[in-house]
């Protein structure tokens, strides 16, 4: 079977894909600076996984990492050390070096359609064009807003301890939430697509909610109410850091709360609403997942909501 390499593969995007790539029966190298990239999470096939190191800093490293893989999966580290345009740049010419059939590059937020936008939306485009740039065969998606945010420990503990979803949007806010698992099913569906090579799509789920819609869901799954309570975007920047604890360098955290307040100031307000899809566009492009995507019921029903569920800050 061909080879998917994934980089980044012990992040929470990284580990919905190896097991979707697992579950769809392809071979798959998981590229990490861990040795157990998949400590406390259950994989059907994950004892069939090749792990090897890479140093995205590094580009020595790439080639070793890289070698004999069919199609490579990448998601830029949140708290990355150089921009996004520089490290899918040089993933990609490794990868054109290799000869690798395709590079998927999934950039974890919209991709915008015009020019001037701030924050990582305008560095996506700068992205793009690096990737295209670098030689490889590449298709880019733009994933909106990922469902498995709620599930981690600066937003679950407010769910279930608390009763109170707590999040910066405010509540006129409409997100089309996805699921990890369904990012890494189109990243998959792309890869015999030639029509895909040299594209981009932003992708999200399959209904566009608003906050009361969301503890609506929640409320239902858990048995309990939960109400919405929205944080100010300076809350949910000191939220965010210190749910990355002692893995975020003392220099840094200032910085990394005044950048999430700034980019959710803009998100709630921004006359190019980032966080919603036009799905019958998506839909055009992937017809064979229409109707298959996960709603936010469907993910909550289905998620371990308990304190065991081990779900990292970041990745």
């Amino acid at each position: 079977m061909p080879l998917i390499t994934v980089i980044g593969a012990s992040g929470r995007q990284g580990i919905a894909q190896v097991k979707q790539a697992l579950a769809a029966g392809y071979d798959v190298r998981a590229l990490s600076r861990q040795e157990d990239p998949f400590a406390g999470y259950d994989i059907p096939g994950v004892e069939k996984v090749e792990v090897r190191p890479i140093d995205l800093y590094d580009t020595e490293s790439y080639r070793p990492a890289l070698e004999g893989t069919d199609y490579i999966f990448y998601t830029h580290p949140l708290q990355a050390r150089a921009d996004r345009a520089i490290l899918v740049g040089q993933v990609g010419a490794a990868a054109a070096a290799l000869d690798v059939k395709r590079v998927v590059w999934n950039t974890s937020s919209w991709i915008p359609d015009r020019p001037g936008d701030p924050f990582t939306y305008g560095g996506n485009t700068k992205g793009i064009n690096a990737l295209w740039r670098s030689g490889a065969p590449g298709t880019v998606f733009g994933s909106v807003l990922f469902m498995d945010n709620l599930l981690t420990n600066w937003a679950r503990p407010f769910i279930v301890k608390e009763g109170r979803y707590v999040y910066p949007h405010n509540p006129k806010l409409e997100a089309n939430w996805i699921s990890l698992d369904d990012v890494a099913r189109f990243m998959l569906a792309s890869l015999e697509r030639p029509d895909m090579e040299g594209a981009w799509l932003n992708i999200g789920g399959p209904e566009r909610l608003v906050g009361k819609q969301v503890t609506e869901i929640l409320s239902e799954t858990l048995g309990k109410p939960i109400v919405y309570d929205p944080c100010t975007p300076e809350e949910f920047g000191r939220y965010l850091v210190e749910a990355a604890g002692d893995a975020m360098p003392e220099e840094e955290r200032v910085p990394f709360a005044a950048g999430i307040q700034a980019f959710y100031e803009y998100n709630n307000t921004a006359p190019t609403r980032p966080f919603e899809v036009d799905m019958d566009h998506v839909y055009e492009r992937f017809p064979e997942l229409e109707g298959k995507l996960e709603t936010m019921r469907d993910f909550a029903k289905r998620s371990d909501w308990s304190d065991s569920n081990h779900r990292p800050a970041f990745g």
